[in-house]
């Protein structure tokens, strides 16, 4: 749960030192321009905080792990979901707003998540997981769209080699398999999520794994 706030603390500030003409610059996400990409961030904030205030009685049906399903099709940009954050992004007009609304939203999220409970358990998308579990499952998005926040922006600071370790061991055992040593967790992330395309080498040290990939994960 640290991991969580330090991860989440790290993408916020990233965003925060943005410049304004930063946002309209491409994300690493197919289709999102920064200030896309930083809308759905403000979505998954709120998306924290309602799960964090929505106790179950059940027991847990999915952990840190099998929270995540796995798809094996790259996202076209075109699925309603994601053109509505492009449009609710258009709507703020004005990078500030943006950023100002992804400051608010997210420290309450940060907040709620330092307060909670890790046994607690909450439900989200019909599963039932504790609060320890989802919030580690979350380390993994953050440090996602950390890379994609960065993926045109080679000034701006990334992922720390934690949440990037983190994020490795936690693809690797979603996706079940196991990455080269000698890809870097930050590769591991994004050839393995699609995020980019491997090498002839990466391929050949792949081997036979390479034609499972992208493991893309929602």
């Amino acid at each position: 749960m640290d991991l969580f706030s330090r991860s989440w603390a790290a993408l916020r500030a990233a965003v925060a030192e943005l410049p304004d003409e930063d946002f309209a610059r491409p994300s690493g996400c197919a289709g999102w321009l920064v200030r896309d990409l930083v809308c759905h961030l403000v979505v998954d904030a709120q998306d924290v905080l309602i799960t964090l205030v929505t106790p179950a009685d059940a027991e847990p049906t999915a952990d840190a792990v099998t929270y995540w399903t796995v798809t094996h099709e790259l996202p076209s940009g075109d699925d309603p979901l994601d053109a509505l954050i492009v449009r609710l992004a258009a709507a703020y007009e004005e990078p500030g707003l943006l950023r100002f609304h992804l400051d608010d939203v997210g420290s309450a999220a940060g907040r709620a998540a330092a307060l909670a409970d890790p046994g607690l358990r909450v439900s989200t998308q019909d599963k039932v997981l504790t609060a320890g579990d989802y919030l580690t499952a979350y380390v993994l998005e953050w440090t996602l769209h950390h890379l994609d926040l960065t993926a045109h922006l080679p000034d701006v600071p990334g992922p720390s080699a934690e949440a990037l370790a983190h994020s490795r061991a936690m693809l690797e055992r979603i996706a079940a398999t196991t990455f080269p040593a000698s890809f870097s967790d930050e590769d591991v992330l994004l050839v393995g999520t699609g995020r980019r395309r491997p090498t002839e080498e990466e391929r050949a040290a792949l081997g036979e794994r390479a034609g499972r990939l992208p493991f893309v994960i929602g």
